[in-house]
């Protein structure tokens, strides 16, 4: 009689579970490393992530900290520039290298704010507007008229100005500048949802709205929500690059990329370094969104993704007859 052994059963349990969850990242990975420039711009966002997030221990230097004797040195590759300052210094000493890992987190920190809030407020009052249609539908979409029809650059620097510049300002003011967008995207989308068939059979059997809400419509809001929220992440960077760079935003001892330009401009025609590399990683971050967000759309819209799998087929055929 043979005993079979129980002591690796929760083992491969545990290992079969893992692969499980990670599934679903192996597919993702697999299918983003088809096309290279959604890849490339994805890996430099996470290691923009990673550098914001472990800037405290990256960084060589203290971003605030001045010298006097070590101002305007140059990169580390050019003649002299100061040991320990890889990208070199700025018109008050301090190490850019060390400002740039800071400044990512100031930008990632006002932008994912902006749009977790402005997103947040946007879907709901679409998924209102859309749902009930009539006269709430009517007061909320003249709301939206009213404010697109104000310059938004305008009022974000009224607002403020009025209130005072800080990062908790600038969150709250251009999350108030740019919840409209949702909203219209939202409307338009529940809309046409509102005549499906699925829509109608949930109201016939007599679903709740807010049932209907949740389980039907929301799930087919996500998509669209990715792709639009990543594309507004490219708007709030450079809207809080351009604030920053005027005063109105991210003030000292604090740092961001906009206000390291600002600080760098008087200086770049002797050295060229303090406004190139913010520039630089300004221009890097907003072109690897598009990048990815580009990739996004075509992977979650069923028509993109046929015409890409038909391009893919015809190519494949001509390299074949080839």
């Amino acid at each position: 009689m043979t005993i079979t052994s129980t002591s690796s059963l929760p083992e491969t349990t545990l290992k079969q579970g893992l692969l499980m969850s990670l599934a679903p990242v192996g597919r993702f990975l697999s299918e983003l490393w088809r096309d290279k420039a959604g890849f490339a711009g994805f890996a430099f966002l996470v290691l923009l992530v990673l550098v914001a997030l472990f800037a405290p221990l990256i960084a060589p230097h203290d971003p605030a900290a001045q010298s006097v004797m070590a101002r305007l040195k140059p990169p580390i590759w050019m003649d002299g520039s100061a040991p320990g300052h890889l990208l070199g210094t700025d018109m008050l000493g301090r190490d850019i290298f060390s400002r740039l890992l800071y400044g990512a987190r100031s930008s990632l920190l006002v932008s994912v704010s902006v749009v977790a809030l402005a997103g947040s407020f946007g879907v709901m009052a679409g998924l209102i507007a859309g749902y009930k249609g009539g006269l709430t539908d009517a007061l909320i979409m003249r709301i939206v008229d009213v404010q697109v029809a104000f310059p938004g650059l305008l009022l974000t620097l009224l607002l403020v100005a009025v209130i005072g510049p800080s990062t908790t300002t600038i969150i709250v003011v251009l999350a108030f500048s740019n919840w409209m967008i949702y909203t219209r995207v939202v409307r338009g989308i529940v809309m046409s949802l509102r005549q499906t068939p699925f829509i109608e059979a949930a109201e016939v059997v007599g679903c709740k709205s807010s049932r209907i809400i949740i389980k039907h419509i929301l799930p087919n809001l996500i998509a669209p929500l990715l792709t639009l929220g990543i594309l507004e992440f490219t708007n709030i960077i450079l809207a809080e690059a351009a604030l920053s760079f005027l005063g109105l935003g991210v003030q000292p001892p604090a740092t961001s990329w906009g206000l390291d330009v600002a600080g760098g401009k008087n200086y770049m025609m002797i050295a060229w370094w303090p406004i190139t590399f913010p520039g630089l990683a300004i221009a890097m971050t907003v072109l690897s969104i598009n990048l990815f967000a580009n990739w996004l759309r075509v992977s979650t819209e069923p028509a993109e993704r046929e015409k890409r799998y038909a391009r893919g087929r015809a190519a494949k055929m001509r390299r074949t007859k080839a």
